[in-house]
């Protein structure tokens, strides 16, 4: 690897050029295979110091894919990236997300709002596939993402549209477990979406909630049937409970699903306990906010639609609830402010842009994903030449990157007392860095790679 990457001819590759290319160029090939694969391409990088198991890196588009080479050739931890720019996993008809989702390390992937445009024989079209999130999800195996923010953590069920009105069609194949549904909701991975909220539930204390509609929507009833069966023998408390049993209701549905299940699922579970809490999906939106602005801790179970509503309004909630505790302070006249107010009462929540997600899979590590909303458009006018309009927006904030790094590191490497140390120290670097006024972009890259000893050296 170069000593500096030029992030600006990077830029430019990816929206006139051949950026495959160019990375091709800087990164090497990498011998590691995913599972059941051999032709896969992954670029290998970094300094394998201190037997650290390198994490998988998703290049992706934008500054979701800047960010990530800016950060990995700071850090120069070891790192196996896969190449899912935009235009490649179109030309590929998206077979970057098999290499990807069936690579057995932990994983860092990056969900940018919108859909990508590329170019198909001199033409301007929407990527195959789009964002591919759906898509990899599946292909990867995940059953489930674990979003914490503040004292409220959010367990959603995926991929599933839990939503099929047609009770002719309504059915579960006895083959696969699949719900029918427009995405074939897998009961497999459902059931293992709610053991790991039951085993949170248990091992942390808190309060278990569970955001499903059994009453509307028929995967919703055999999901909260999977409930009902898995806390039987167990010491959980039911103490809110829906008028209907849904596994009574939706036995046969149920037991085809547990038929495929390994047949020590619940090993171990008659000894789980806890307090579970069973809502209409609306109604827990209203006990959520409860739940924060009182911080009691709470770990809720949602359905992959109701669940993405949830993580919305924990992500948008902080900024709603400060804004009127302002409005309340300055009514009288109190003369402080509500964000200092806000710390000083121990919340932690900001708003929304540092809730980071975990996704659990049927096989391998997790992955660590993260949302980039406004990172194409960022890039696009730091390629302009005018990144902050003229000191109207703000420079590009590198830090979840950093942040998602330290976590995702320290999670597949438990026990590195020495990685975990270094990890913290560079965090407390760069935010001493871009403390104060933020840095443009180029600027804080330099700052960085003066300020930053790389792992290893």
């Amino acid at each position: 690897m170069t000593e500096r990457l030029d992030l600006l001819k990077i830029a430019r590759e990816e929206q006139n050029g051949d950026l495959f290319k160019l990375l091709d160029g800087i990164y090497k090939r990498s011998p590691i295979q995913p599972r059941g694969i051999s032709d896969a391409i992954i670029w290998e990088g970094g300094n394998p110091y201190g037997n650290v198991k390198p994490v998988a890196h998703a290049f992706t588009d934008m500054f979701a894919l800047n960010g990530t080479l800016m950060a990995l050739d700071v850090l120069r931890l070891p790192f196996l990236g896969v190449p899912m720019m935009a235009q490649f996993r179109h030309d590929t008809r998206l077979k970057s997300l098999d290499w990807f989702g069936k690579l057995d390390y932990t994983a860092i992937k990056w969900s940018t709002a919108g859909d990508f445009e590329v170019n198909e024989g001199g033409k301007k079209v929407v990527v195959y596939g789009k964002s591919a999130n759906a898509p990899l999800r599946t292909v990867a195996g995940v059953y489930c993402n674990v979003r914490s923010y503040g004292t409220v953590t959010g367990v959603r069920s995926m991929p599933g549209l839990p939503y099929s009105q047609d009770g002719k069609k309504f059915q579960v194949d006895r083959a696969t477990g699949n719900i029918h549904s427009e995405m074939n909701t897998p009961g497999i991975r459902m059931a293992y979406a709610l053991r790991l909220f039951l085993k949170m539930v248990h091992e942390t204390g808190q309060i278990g909630r569970v955001s499903a509609k059994p009453t509307q929507a028929q995967e919703d009833a055999v999901n909260v049937g999977i409930l009902r069966w898995l806390l039987q023998g167990t010491k959980f408390e039911l103490k809110r409970r829906y008028s209907v049993d849904a596994y009574a209701e939706h036995r046969a549905n149920v037991d085809a699903i547990v038929a495929l299940l390994p047949k020590d699922f619940k090993a171990g579970m008659e000894n789980w306990g806890g307090e579970i809490n069973e809502h209409i999906s609306d109604t827990n939106y209203g006990i959520l906010l409860h739940d924060m602005y009182e911080q009691r801790k709470a770990i809720i179970y949602a359905t992959d639609l109701d669940g993405d509503r949830l993580t919305d309004l924990m992500a948008d909630a902080p900024d709603v609830l400060r804004n009127w505790g302002q409005m309340v302070l300055n009514h009288v006249k109190a003369g402080v402010d509500m964000k200092q107010v806000w710390r000083d009462m121990g919340f932690t929540m900001a708003n929304g842009k540092d809730m980071e997600s975990v996704m659990y899979r049927m096989e391998g590590e997790p992955i660590f994903e993260q949302t980039l909303g406004s990172a194409d458009a960022m890039l696009l006018r730091l390629l302009a030449g005018d990144e902050t309009l003229g000191g109207e927006k703000q420079p590009y904030d590198p830090r979840i990157h950093f942040v998602l790094i330290k976590d995702a590191y320290k999670a597949a490497n438990p026990g590195h007392r020495e990685l975990a140390r270094w990890l913290d120290a560079q965090l407390e670097t760069f935010d001493r860095i871009y403390s104060g006024e933020r840095p443009r972009y180029l600027s804080g890259y330099e700052s960085l790679k003066k300020a930053i000893t790389p792992w290893g050296k």
